[in-house]
């Protein structure tokens, strides 16, 4: 009878147990949750954000490439302006007793020497021979051509004894036939050749520079592809 009992009350547990469960609805089923399946316009975001984020870093390279390269444009042209020579826009006159009668004017480009009748223009700039001649073409005057003592030493007042000068005398032809840019006849008696100069066939145009040893300026011939300073004249403008 016990053991009958104890089944039916095993029985009846079971039973229960199963009824009970059957007795009420089923739960609807809890939903899984991921980030994917919660939010599925994330990875969309994500990718617009990054393309955003490149998009602005190309632009912001292109930026500086473009601004890089005009600065060195300006750079450079700001480099010409400032190394270009002077050219006739500006006059300094001066007041000169031509004769007991009559006064005049006599003038030379800004920033040119005057001296006698005629204006002189140091560049700073180095050039070979003919680039040389040619920038003071360009300023409507030519290579310094020497006529006498005193227009070589008041020359040799206005210039730098670290620096070399060409001038208006060449001999083109290596043949020591020698000729001023302005037609002016070389005359041997005006000359201020350095002491052994010139000394070589192949060096056919002649600069300005103080030698230390016997501290004095003289003319030396050189090749014409050698980059130096150079001296324009020009004759004086009369107003």
């Amino acid at each position: 009878m016990t053991s009958e009992t104890t089944y039916a009350e095993l029985s009846f547990k079971n039973e229960s147990k199963s009824s009970s469960t059957k007795s009420w609805p089923p739960a609807a089923p809890k939903e899984k949750t991921s980030p994917h399946k919660s939010n599925p316009s994330f990875p969309k975001l994500l990718f617009a954000s990054l393309l955003v984020l490149l998009l602005l870093l190309a632009i912001s390279f292109f930026i500086a490439f473009i601004s890089n390269f005009f600065f060195q444009k300006y750079s450079q042209l700001l480099e010409k302006k400032t190394t270009k020579e002077l050219t006739h826009t500006e006059l300094d006159c001066m007041k000169e007793n031509l004769t007991m009668e009559e006064k005049d004017w006599s003038c030379c480009p800004k920033a040119w020497k005057s001296f006698s009748s005629n204006c002189y223009f140091i560049s700073t700039i180095t050039r070979n021979w003919t680039e040389s001649e040619r920038n003071c073409s360009e300023m409507k005057a030519h290579l310094l051509v020497i006529n006498t003592k005193d227009e070589q030493d008041f020359i040799f007042q206005n210039l730098d004894t670290y620096s070399a000068y060409y001038i208006g005398l060449s001999d083109p032809k290596g043949k020591r036939d020698w000729k001023w840019v302005d037609q002016t006849p070389y005359n041997e008696s005006v000359t201020f050749w350095h002491s052994g100069e010139p000394s070589n066939l192949d060096e056919g145009c002649v600069k300005l520079h103080f030698r230390y040893l016997s501290r004095k300026w003289g003319w030396n011939d050189v090749p014409c592809n050698g980059h130096h300073k150079s001296i324009c004249k020009v004759m004086k403008i009369y107003l």
